[in-house]
């Protein structure tokens, strides 16, 4: 499978060289991780109009090509001009045969924290430890990347995402009372740590 840029900003700039260490292409035995960019909307839109992905978190399904295309484009300019307080986000691809799978997105603060490790996978590829796989390849590289503390935010009942956050090394912490809302509904959040710090 043929890797693909997302644009010519790989300068030598430092700030330019920082987004591009954090947002690098990542393998794994069975997936390719690519940097998420504005053209992958036209290949995602349509597996993203499944309702079956939004039972646990607060996101809608894209409206349009255009409008998650914009969004996305969005995400790659933030990062280009403040790498230290942005979203980065990859597209998870299978390896043998280049299938779409899902996202990964996470938000990096000031203090090179990843306050927020998120993932969105197709129902097709649910329960094949894809998932599993993907955040602990990202987890690994975000801190050979610097970035070692990461955070994980689970809707409480959500047990699905609770096994893929633990097999990808993220530790129970708490239970944050009332943390999240979708759908008009008011849910408590489990988190889970990677790597905290003292």
């Amino acid at each position: 499978m043929r890797s693909t840029g997302c644009g010519g900003w790989r300068s030598s700039c430092i700030r330019a060289a920082r987004a591009a260490e954090l947002n690098a292409p990542i393998a794994t035995p069975r997936l390719r991780l690519e940097p998420l960019c504005a053209w992958h909307a036209e290949h995602l839109f349509g597996p993203l109009q499944n309702l079956a992905i939004y039972a646990w978190i607060s996101e809608q399904p894209p409206s349009s090509v255009a409008a998650l295309a914009g969004n996305w484009a969005a995400i790659e300019k933030r990062l280009r001009e403040k790498y230290d307080d942005a979203r980065v986000g990859w597209v998870v691809r299978r390896g043998e045969d280049g299938a779409y799978l899902g996202k990964l997105d996470v938000d990096i603060n000031a203090a090179h924290v990843a306050t927020n490790v998120g993932w969105l996978f197709f129902p097709p590829f649910w329960g094949k430890g894809y998932a599993s796989e993907a955040v602990k390849a990202l987890a690994e590289h975000l801190t050979r990347a610097g970035v070692s503390e990461q955070r994980v935010y689970v809707t409480l009942g959500n047990g699905a995402s609770a096994r893929v956050a633990e097999k990808a090394g993220f530790a129970f912490t708490r239970v944050i009372p009332r943390n999240d809302r979708f759908r008009g509904v008011i849910y408590d959040d489990l988190e889970f740590v990677r790597g905290r710090k003292g």
